[in-house]
């Protein structure tokens, strides 16, 4: 059931959003400074004025945040150079403007920023990840020798040590052998 709010709560919920404060939303929608401070308490209780509130502040989000989708056309735009920015160029008769497709560095920056999002599947991210779980498996293997009892290990800690003595020092393996 909507329920019907008072011309003073109205402008109550329309200062709150503006000032993002109860007792301020209060004392603009015409409360009394005394009791201002227990009026926006008292109204931020009120199921209605705060789906009032929220209604209205997932409406300015809505139309004033961009979301993910709009940021990638935006970035797709750039990247096939259909995006215009108007400059003011110098002439001889005074300024003109100017409408200019981006630059092959903003192109370039924008075709970036995609891949960020969707990484090709290429040898190298491969490699990396390969190397990651690798890593992360003797260090497990390593945490688990660490916590079992001294000769109850069944020769992990032989085995550990040969693969900590095989691991090239310094991080850089450069095997591109496959």
């Amino acid at each position: 059931m909507k329920h019907k709010m008072t011309a003073k709560q109205q402008k109550f919920v329309d200062q709150y959003i503006k000032f993002g404060n109860a007792k301020q939303a209060a004392l603009e929608a015409g409360y009394s400074p005394k009791t201002a401070k227990q009026m926006g308490v008292e109204n931020l209780s009120k199921p209605y004025l705060k789906a009032a509130i929220d209604e209205r502040m997932k409406a300015m989000e809505d139309d004033t945040i961009a979301k993910a989708t709009e940021v990638l056309e935006y970035f797709t735009t750039v990247l096939r150079g259909t995006a215009r920015e108007t400059v003011a160029v110098a002439t001889m008769d005074g300024v003109e403007q100017v409408d200019n497709p981006p630059s092959i560095k903003d192109r370039m920056a924008a075709g970036k920023e995609l891949l960020k999002r969707y990484p090709a599947d290429d040898r190298m991210l491969g490699a990396q990840i390969k190397k990651l779980e690798a890593e992360a498996d003797i260090m497990a293997a390593k945490a688990s020798a660490y916590r079992a009892p001294e000769g109850q290990d069944g020769g992990l800690n032989k085995l550990l040590a040969a693969i900590d003595e095989s691991i090239p020092k310094g991080g850089d393996v450069n095997d591109n052998s496959d």
